[in-house]
């Protein structure tokens, strides 16, 4: 496969490579981008890289919580000037609304109904009126005993670039109290999971052939190389600890007090997490890029 310069840019923006090993990468892996930055973090030469970290949409999340049922959900704007849009911000508190009210699919919201309209039908005449492409792309429903919302980056009461839901047991106001600490810690940190009885094995596979791989070629070029039991039976099973801990909520050290991991937090707490979602503006949409005057120019139809 012929290996591009556009390949190699963007394979050095997810990793941080130097150029020649971003093509190198990509050369030894035939152009498959993950595989890629896997042979990098296993050469040493790359961070962990999310997928997230590499796309852009503008937008809005709008959250919505009643007792113990919280929604969020994601309508997409093609500029950020609309996404700044008081017009546009009330649609997204509206749906929100309806999406709290109604059900549990994007495909049921649309059919509600919203001011004698279908939702769908309300979105559509709100792109004829602000002239700009817009979509309903996800909803994400939460229930629990109880449940609490943070957002991140706010534009307005209950939407902004992410939104995030936790569920809990426990007494409520204790619930509601420690719940708005939690959800901000989940904006900063964006766990994987809850926990690692719920992680992808998939995601742990991949990274146990990293760090094994990344661990014999370290031990290969060391001064003094230890046994491979050991490193079978303590180094790597160490980073792979250290890997879970890192990515699931309940094993993260809790960013209001790190001494204290985020289980162990709510414990303190009386309370239990029994669930949560992290919503961010944009997660999985390649956007191609402008500049803002480019950006500038289309929003005023120049």
């Amino acid at each position: 496969m012929a290996i591009t310069a556009a390949m190699v840019k963007e394979l050095r923006e997810m990793s941080g490579a130097g150029m020649m090993d971003a093509k190198k990468a990509l050369v030894e892996n035939n152009g498959d981008m993950e595989a890629a930055i896997d042979w990098l973090r296993t050469k040493g030469l790359a961070k962990a890289a999310k997928k997230a970290d590499r796309v852009a949409a503008e937008g809005l999340i709008g959250v919505a919580v009643d007792g113990g049922r919280g929604v969020a959900i994601e309508i997409n704007s093609e500029t950020d000037f609309v996404a700044k849009n008081q017009d546009f911000q009330t649609l997204v508190r509206e749906v929100a609304k309806v999406a709290l009210e109604t059900g549990d699919s994007i495909e049921v919201v649309k059919a509600a109904k919203l001011n004698g309209e279908t939702v769908e039908n309300v979105i559509n005449a709100a792109i004829a009126r602000i002239g700009e492409n817009m979509t309903f792309r996800r909803m994400h429903v939460l229930e629990g005993d109880t449940v609490v919302s943070y957002v991140h980056n706010a534009a307005a009461d209950g939407m902004g670039k992410i939104g995030v839901l936790v569920a809990l047991k426990g007494p409520v106001d204790k619930a509601r109290e420690i719940g708005k600490q939690f959800a901000m810690h989940i904006a900063a940190t964006s766990p994987l999971s809850l926990s690692e009885a719920t992680l992808d094995p998939a995601v742990i596979e991949r990274e146990l052939q990293v760090q094994t791989a990344k661990a014999l070629e370290e031990n290969a070029t060391a001064a003094k190389p230890k046994p491979e039991q050991v490193i079978h039976n303590n180094i790597i099973p160490g980073r792979m600890k250290k890997f879970i801990a890192e990515n699931t909520l309940l094993g993260q050290a809790f960013v209001i007090n790190p001494d204290v991991t985020v289980e162990q937090a709510a414990k303190e707490a009386g309370v239990e997490i029994t669930g949560f979602a992290r919503v961010a503006v944009g997660e999985g949409i390649e956007k191609k890029e402008e500049n803002l005057a480019d950006e500038v120019a289309k929003t005023l139809g120049a």
